[in-house]
């Protein structure tokens, strides 16, 4: 057997075709010092029995572009490793027999062209053309991709670890780790059965384990097996080995040709945890039990689409592991607070087509420690603490399995394992009739309904309840005072003699700002892309005061304390549990404040962009006034055991102001009306702030360096070749909801990155970077003719660098006119012809 080195570069936990591929692809990027520990033999946790498909269409751009390379690499990887793969594309069809699956699809085919994957939408006779199995009678359409397919997951191991074989890597098979060696928050070495080894970096991809071993070192890798099944025919006289891959998801099955054979396989909506106490090491190669009951429904559903499957007998009946995270995404990147361990694991039975591009993107992440794409939603940071539970983790899992199928409504929340994170407005706003979503554990309005009446926890594509109810809520905030619930943000405090030049060395704005001011600004990495986008109030000479969102939690904290080591004297503390926020908003926030405060809510005294601590009922607040919806406005940044007194005193005098309480589906439309960028849907880490429109955030004058810095000069003076640009659809009809393709003279410039229904200027408006060679410009904007492409079909639309509405901000300074005047004059006349 081969001796275990006593110090290497990289090492890769984990012998399945995720470590493969990491491992591979280091070494293509000149890496040679890598080493593979597999406890056991390759493959034997879950690649080998994986079905094998090859789907490229994603949820997100670089979700889709993980696959598409894989599709890419799969065809060549024969020929780079001369190991067989198996791979041929062969194409899939995925079916919709209800009109709303129909509808989606063609959202999909929409989103597919943004990402520049080739989907097209085909009738029942062309279904049937292609796949005589199946009955088409009921049929609606389907959409097709000639270039999925499937590939041999062991096979496609194999080459994996024949190119990294070639390239240098070692790889050590039965040599379980038995430690990771952690030293001042900082990865150092492996202990294995066979001894330990000093490393530089490293990375988990033990798949079903790997939540025990992260929690072993209280880091979150929230994962959990299932049960997961499919079954393989007898052979079938002249079957197609090219047949295409067929979904139908409504019925919850997939099948593809197999060696002359069928294999039929279930996303089950109530699927079977698998492991909550713990999975042996020795767990390799094994079948769990069958279970023919529990996917009878599905296989009969199959029968009936392709009643071929009635006349053939089963040769294996399988049930195997597979691993899901609590939002069906991967689980990707650096650990929050161990510099130099990274994870790839959680791919929710996509990690065999993801392999390529999850390999690559891990490789380039270790070897440069940046990722070379924005890849937030699949950060593993996104994790918070508490999804580690075990039984969080089990009863979510129940649902996740279908959950990858189901119809992806707008604002769609699960419905298993909820209640985790509660504001102490919970009951309140439930009783005001609150329909909830959930986001990083906490419980949210979305919108308000009729106290008592029936709760929804997502929207729809057309123009429901959820649209109307959200959309009173938009205008009552535009025109009189509303009440959100933001005490989901993160309060992160920052303390000490260097936090100063701490903050400043981090921010593209000047932080050193008098106390009670507040400056809005992004962090960088050495790109110039953006990190985060945070507000920090100075609330003491050394003390400042950090509000996030509630997903970016977990990684500006680690961005935070990362950074802290070596910057002097400087203590940070994530204080969110400490605080609830009220957010009062609209023309009539401040006559209401002033029946509750005796605080000065003048522009001279409370000017835009200061906190103050008031009195408000009978407790005490920190007010910020800040907005994210257009209006004048106050942030109520409350201790949490007053925030009940202070919002029954605001519901009380509100009566006689119409208060109105809103949600967050309200507030994304009315931010995206008046232009306000929002991290992780807008921006991301490779958008620099001259390309997003925040330019205004940068203080190029202050007296002190900041990262990024050097990056962002050569961006100065220039229109960028891609740019953020507001857009709206005054004529479309059907809603928007984001990646919506963006044409421009009848080339496709980018997509929406976010997108709502705008109710004050009465049309579809979303945000989106668009490319030009020549730059974005005005002039570009306005000398184009721009559609967005909604489920197939395109419609005119108009682009601006500035806002859709009130782009010189006189709301949120209390002044007022006309509310008409103050929409886009383009998007005002477009909208008066119709």
């Amino acid at each position: 057997m081969q001796k275990l080195p006593s110090h290497v570069e990289y090492v890769i936990i984990g012998g399945g075709i995720i470590g493969l591929s990491i491992a591979y692809h280091l070494t293509q990027l000149g890496h040679s010092d890598v080493l593979l520990l597999e406890r056991d033999q390759l493959t034997s946790g879950t690649t080998w029995h994986a079905a094998g498909l090859v789907t490229q269409l994603r949820a997100n751009e670089n979700m889709a572009k993980l696959a598409q390379y894989s599709a890419e690499l799969f065809q060549d990887l024969e020929k780079l490793t001369g190991q067989a793969t198996g791979f041929r594309q062969s194409g899939s069809v995925t079916v919709a027999a209800t009109p709303t699956r129909l509808e989606e699809l063609k959202r999909s085919a929409s989103m597919g062209r943004s990402f520049r994957l080739d989907v097209e939408m085909i009738e029942a006779a062309e279904v049937k053309r292609r796949i005589p199995l199946l009955d088409v009678s009921d049929i609606l359409g389907a959409a097709w991709i000639a270039s999925d397919g499937m590939t041999n997951p062991i096979d496609t191991a194999r080459a994996f670890a024949v190119g990294a074989r070639h390239g240098g890597a070692t790889i050590l098979e039965q040599t379980p780790v038995t430690r990771i060696i952690i030293g001042n928050g900082q990865f150092t070495g492996i202990e294995t059965a066979r001894g330990t080894l000093r490393a530089e970096k490293a990375v988990i991809c033990t798949g079903i384990w790997s939540r025990g071993i992260g929690a072993d070192l209280n880091w979150t890798i929230p994962v959990h097996a299932a049960e997961h099944f499919y079954v393989v025919t007898e052979s079938i006289p002249n079957l197609p080995e090219a047949l295409p891959t067929v979904r139908d998801m409504d019925a919850r099955f997939y099948v593809k040709a197999d060696a002359g054979k069928l294999l039929v396989g279930f996303f089950e909506s109530d699927a079977k945890p698998w492991g909550m106490e713990g999975i042996a090491s020795d767990f390799s190669f094994h079948f769990l039990p069958e279970d023919f009951d529990h996917i009878e429904p599905y296989l009969s559903a199959a029968i009936e689409r392709m009643p071929a499957l009635a006349d053939v007998g089963l040769q294996l009946n399988f049930n195997g592991p597979e691993s899901f995270t609590p939002d069906n995404r991967f689980l990707l990147g650096p650990a929050p607070e161990i510099t130099g361990l990274y994870t790839a694991t959680g791919f929710n039975s996509c990690g065999i087509e993801s392999s390529g591009g999850a390999g690559r993107v891990i490789a380039e992440w270790m070897s440069t420690g940046e990722p070379a794409n924005d890849f937030w939603g699949m950060d593993v940071r996104r994790a918070m603490p508490f999804q580690r539970n075990r039984r969080y983790l089990h009863d979510r899992t129940v649902e996740a399995v279908g959950s990858l199928w189901e119809l992806k409504y707008p604002h769609k929340a699960a419905k298993t394992a909820r209640n985790v994170r509660l504001s102490p407005l919970h009951n309140r706003l439930a009783q005001a009739g609150a329909n909830f979503g959930e986001v990083a554990g906490w419980e949210r309005a979305q919108w308000f309904g009729v106290p008592g009446s029936p709760k929804s926890s997502h929207g729809t594509f057309g123009r429901d309840d959820w649209f109307k109810l959200s959309g009173e809520e938009h205008r009552a905030t535009r025109s009189g005072v509303t009440l959100f619930d933001q005490t989901s943000f993160a309060h992160l405090l920052v303390q000490g003699k260097d936090a100063l030049a701490f903050l400043q060395r981090l921010s593209t704005n000047d932080v050193d700002a008098p106390l009670g001011r507040i400056v809005h600004t992004p962090w960088l990495n050495k790109r110039g892309g953006i990190e985060s986008d945070v507000t920090i109030a100075r609330t003491g000479e050394e003390e400042f005061l950090v509000v996030t969102s509630a997903s970016q939690c977990i990684r500006d904290l680690a961005w935070l304390k990362m950074h802290a080591r070596g910057a002097g004297h400087v203590s940070i503390a994530d204080v969110s549990s400490g605080y609830a926020t009220l957010s009062v908003m609209g023309p009539r926030s401040r006559d209401l404040l002033k029946r509750l405060s005796p605080a000065d809510f003048s522009n001279e005294a409370f000017p835009f962009a200061t906190s103050r601590e008031i009195e408000v009922g009978y407790g005490l607040a920190l007010a910020f006034r800040m907005t994210l919806v257009g209006e004048l406005g106050w942030e109520l940044h409350t201790p949490v055991e007053q925030a009940l007194g202070i919002y029954d005193a605001l519901v009380v005098a509100g009566q006689d102001f119409d208060l109105r309480h809103a949600g967050y589906v309200a507030l994304e439309s009315l931010r995206l009306e008046g232009g306000y960028r929002k991290w992780g849907s807008d921006l991301g880490d490779e958008d620099t702030p001259p390309q997003s429109g925040l330019g205004f955030r940068i203080a190029w004058n202050k007296g002190s360096d900041f990262i990024g810095r050097a990056a962002l000069e050569t961006q100065r003076g220039r229109a960028p070749r891609r740019r953020l640009v507001q857009l709206a659809a005054p004529l479309a009809a059907p809603l928007m909801f984001g990646t919506e393709p963006v044409w421009r003279n009848g080339t496709l410039v980018g997509y929406l990155r976010s997108a709502a229904f705008g109710h004050t200027v009465g049309c579809g408006i979303g945000m989106g970077f668009l490319h030009s060679d020549t730059g974005v410009s005005a002039e570009w904007l306005s000398t184009g003719e721009f559609e967005i492409e909604i489920a197939g079909e395109r419609y005119a639309a108009m682009g601006t660098l500035g806002s859709l509405f009130d782009a010189n901000r006189t709301r949120v300074k209390g002044e007022y006119q006309n509310i008409d005047d103050l929409i886009h004059p383009t998007l005002r006349a477009a909208i008066a012809k119709t």
